[in-house]
């Protein structure tokens, strides 16, 4: 693994020649040896769709390229950082806290509400939360960021899990999500927390939430 926590706001990574890492900018807090920070508008590994994505959910930074021979601290703005280690899982990640990832994963931009229809196209208008979810799949490690820590919750076909969107960080497994309301439209007005809105997530997996509501 990639990452190490070196306390709960800050991972040390470890950079190899012939491999790569990719990073929110200004994520970076300090380094050794010898290595190159590069704005990577291609948006990692997920080419230009990737970017097009990000760019819809309001990223308009690229991701920076990390490469070459020593160690990184990374860390971002004071928040959580939490790391989660893949072994051929797809992770996916609220775009926003995602923090950095090794190379070695495949990177794509989803739909979060797209297995919602309606109800998931209007997130980001009431909720105030991204469209966009990034999904990082394969085998390496991943650090995500939160306000007051993680909790993990898992999901089993017996007992699917509700989340508060702007609660949510990450999931993974086979997983599939419906954002659904739990009031009517007149008494939405106003109102962008889990009280209007839930997050269904049923299947098999994990689902990552944020000790707070407080977007990043």
């Amino acid at each position: 693994m990639a990452f190490r926590e070196i306390n709960s706001k800050m991972v040390q990574a470890t950079v190899a020649p012939g491999q790569r890492l990719f990073s929110q900018r200004g994520a970076m807090l300090a380094y050794q040896g010898d290595v190159s920070f590069t704005p990577n508008v291609r948006g990692g590994q997920g080419g230009v769709a990737s970017m097009i994505g990000r760019r819809m959910a309001n990223e308009d930074t690229p991701l920076m390229t990390v490469e070459g021979s020593g160690t990184v601290l990374f860390g971002h703005g004071g928040h959580h950082v939490q790391v989660i280690g893949l072994s051929g899982d797809t992770l996916y990640v609220e775009a926003d806290r995602l923090l950095a990832f090794e190379g070695t994963l495949e990177q794509s931009t989803v739909f979060l509400g797209a297995q919602g229809g309606v109800m998931g196209m209007v997130r980001g208008q009431v909720s105030g939360q991204g469209l966009f979810t990034t999904t990082l799949r394969g085998h390496g490690s991943v650090a995500v960021m939160a306000h007051g820590g993680v909790f993990e919750i898992p999901i089993t076909p017996q007992r699917p899990v509700r989340v508060d969107p702007q609660a949510y960080v990450a999931h993974y497994g086979d997983v599939r999500n419906k954002l659904s309301t739990a009031l009517g439209w007149r008494d939405m007005v106003g109102r962008g927390s889990g009280e209007a809105f839930q997050l269904e997530l049923s299947g098999s997996g994990t689902v990552f939430v944020q000790a707070s509501e407080e977007k990043l």
